[in-house]
């Protein structure tokens, strides 16, 4: 990943599941790769200090810490969090990017709090009712992926938000991976026009009539991984029930794959000899490379890590910070809503 110009992103470095011992290296794996990266590592000074004097990068011009007294705890009520951790890690790195001192948040604490953190603090953009998280996920090409949208920001969504998330979602897909008319699509319990209910058969009519949206239709849940399309949008419960659903599949497919090849002396020596191109397929479907859901609509970029990620995973989600400050995402978005509210 290059670039010319250079980029602040702030750190919940205390956030998810295992926290420091997650993201301060892949914070560590960000600036070998990206010269041009400043990252701000925001939480217990102590901790970060310790780590980094152990990598001998505590006087690194690339790092530097602002700390914090609190965590967002991972099962924390985010209207608790919003009201009693205002110097939590989360809190100050939201506060970073208000300040203009950073312009991105990386996160992969408490989702709920972030969600109401990042609207606090952030507000929305113009136009924009509730912001959406979008992220990436695998397609049957293995040179392109999907972005499906809300993935469980909001459980009800009507048509006027959808109608939104798909010039949202629009705009990311555009700029982050360079695709011309993004082909958009609702997700929907059937193909035909007849199908589904009122608010999605309203939001596709209106998406149908505005110019500047290359909307295809309804696709199916079998079809989210089918490369019909660029981007999927959905309210966030239906978003969030699928995602998880195929995160399941995938993994009972590759624990039954491994049991399989195990059982016998053949399969497991057709499992030696296929062994390189059992790697690529199932690394093509790792999760750690699709890291990285992006709560868009707000006057901010801020991209939340799954909480159980791995350092590689977070590093991704560093990656798509990043890329979206580089292509000025928010800015985009603002300007297509406007276009499109001025045509409607």
């Amino acid at each position: 990943m290059k670039s010319d110009a250079y980029l602040t992103i702030a750190l919940d470095i205390m956030g998810g599941d295992k926290g420091p011992l997650i993201t301060i290296p892949a914070a560590i794996m960000a600036i070998e790769k990206m010269p041009n990266l400043h990252l701000i590592l925001v939480g217990d000074e102590t901790i970060i200090k310790q780590e980094l004097s152990k990598k001998n990068l505590l006087n690194s011009p690339q790092l530097s810490i602002s700390p914090s007294t609190q965590i967002v705890e991972m099962d924390e009520l985010p209207s608790s969090a919003l009201r009693t951790k205002k110097n939590s890690s989360m809190r100050v790195a939201l506060n970073l990017v208000h300040d203009e001192k950073a312009q991105a948040c990386v996160s992969a604490g408490n989702t709920g709090a972030l969600f109401s953190m990042a609207h606090y603090v952030l507000k929305m953009l113009p136009g924009v009712e509730r912001p959406a998280l979008i992220s990436s996920l695998p397609t049957n090409n293995e040179d392109k992926h999907v972005f499906m949208l809300d993935l469980g920001a909001n459980v009800f969504c009507d048509s006027n938000v959808l109608y939104q998330f798909a010039i949202m979602g629009s705009v990311l897909a555009e700029e982050v991976d360079d695709i011309k008319k993004p082909r958009i699509a609702l997700l929907n319990m059937g193909s035909e026009d007849i199908k589904g209910s009122d608010h999605i058969k309203f939001t596709g009519a209106q998406l149908t009539d505005n110019p500047h949206i290359n909307y295809i239709g309804f696709v199916e849940g079998n079809d989210i991984f089918s490369n019909k399309a660029d981007v999927i949008v959905c309210d966030g419960f239906v978003g969030n029930v699928a995602l998880k659903t195929c995160e399941g599949v995938a993994l009972m497919v590759f624990n039954k794959f491994k049991t399989i090849l195990s059982q016998h002396i053949v399969t497991r020596v057709m499992g030696k000899l296929f062994a390189n191109t059992i790697k690529k397929l199932f690394k093509s479907l790792n999760p750690d490379q699709y890291n990285g859901a992006s709560l868009i609509g707000l006057r901010g970029i801020v991209v939340k890590s799954h909480g159980n990620a791995s350092s590689l995973a977070f590093l991704a989600a560093i990656f798509e910070a990043a890329k979206e400050v580089e292509r000025q995402v928010p800015e985009k978005i603002k300007s297509k809503l406007e276009q499109s509210l001025a045509d409607r």
